[in-house]
């Protein structure tokens, strides 16, 4: 007898400045999810925090990248899902399980919420839970713990609100030289950074990152190569072939990522095996660090003749177009991007298992 369809929830959009990615990350999932193996239902988020039932689940998400708005059935407002949709109450559709893809980024997504939310409810969902999802969308905490692991990064520093005064800017450019970066501590897609070459462009830089987070993690610039590694698996993760980054601005910013295609990737990076060993024994450490499960990319500054590798971050939900790095590494590592979402609907099956049975519930 085949096995039931497993009810897979695909929950996209979201509250964050990443929403138009995580349409687009959503679009492309379900357009190849698997008809035989899967029930879909999609569940759109909406700027202001609303939830949404779309009636068809990869039309609807299509066409909310037409039209830059998820579209649907309203079942709840606010952060929480309310009524009969919560729990282990989602739709059923089939006779299998019940899988949640949160396929959002950036805050409110990303972060550990709506990981709590579904740890609540019971349910089995795709990537890394509370904790890992926290830390490490916090650049701040996530490199807090990557030092403690003894990975290596460029030199930082986090910056809070309250504590910016006048002499701030001159400070950091004493501490870091220039040109320095600002990034706001929560947020993903390179919104909000800038890289400041002056310090008037050092306090703009502090203001807009502001703007999304009230603490900025201040950087030293590398320069070096920028490569990336995907981690894939629960106890027992495995790394990708690593790929590199040829930015075509002067930093791979939001709008060389997703707007201009300006970028090139280079897959495999060139490196020679001991090179290729090492980053990917440094991302597979970084993933064990910070307890991710599931998925993660982790992203690499490169040193030739200097420090060597230098951790820059890992994201617990990378952008995951068929284009996107994670799965373009993985389809490199010879991991089809259907035969990926499989992998993951998996894991996540089987980690909701061992916390049931490590769960005095």
């Amino acid at each position: 007898m085949p096995s039931p369809r497993i009810n897979l929830i695909v929950l996209f959009g979201g509250e964050s400045a990443e929403h138009d990615v995580s349409r687009a990350t959503a679009a492309h999932v379900m357009a190849a999810l698997d008809p035989q193996r899967y029930c879909v239902r999609a569940i759109g988020i909406t700027r202001e925090g609303e939830w949404l039932q779309a009636d068809d689940a990869a039309a609807t998400a299509l066409e909310s990248l037409k039209h830059h708005a998820v579209s649907g059935t309203a079942i709840a407002t606010g952060v929480a899902v309310e009524g009969p949709t919560t729990a282990r109450q989602f739709p059923t559709m089939a006779d299998g399980p019940t899988v949640v893809m949160p396929l959002l980024h950036g805050p409110m997504g990303e972060d550990g919420t709506v990981q709590g939310l579904l740890e609540l409810a019971d349910v089995a969902y795709v990537g890394c839970g509370v904790l890992s999802s926290a830390v490490s969308m916090d650049k701040a905490m996530m490199k807090t713990v990557l030092g403690a692991a003894g990975i290596p990064q460029a030199r930082w520093r986090a910056v809070f609100e309250h504590e910016i005064v006048s002499s701030t800017a001159d400070d950091l450019i004493v501490e870091f030289g220039l040109p320095l970066f600002v990034k706001p501590a929560n947020m993903g897609s390179s919104i909000g950074v800038a890289k400041a070459h002056n310090r008037d462009e050092v306090e703009a830089a502090l203001a807009v990152a502001l703007t999304y987070d009230s603490t900025v993690v201040v950087e030293e610039m590398v320069v070096g190569r920028e490569i990336e590694v995907s981690v894939l698996g629960g106890t027992t993760p495995r790394a990708s072939v690593p790929g590199e980054v040829v930015p075509g601005h002067e930093f791979y910013d939001f709008e060389d990522k997703y707007l201009e295609d300006s970028a090139r990737y280079v897959i495999p990076a060139h490196l020679d095996a001991d090179e290729t060993d090492h980053i990917q024994q440094l991302a597979l450490a970084a993933f064990r660090a910070l307890r991710c499960h599931g998925l993660a990319r982790v992203d690499f500054f490169y040193e030739a003749n200097g420090r060597g590798f230098l951790c820059n971050e890992a994201n617990t939900m990378p952008g995951f177009t068929p284009i996107s790095m994670y799965p373009k590494l993985w389809a490199a590592s010879g991991v089809s991007y259907p035969d990926l979402i499989n992998e993951l609907v998996d894991l996540a099956l089987e980690r909701h298992a061992q916390r049931r049975r490590n769960t005095n519930r």
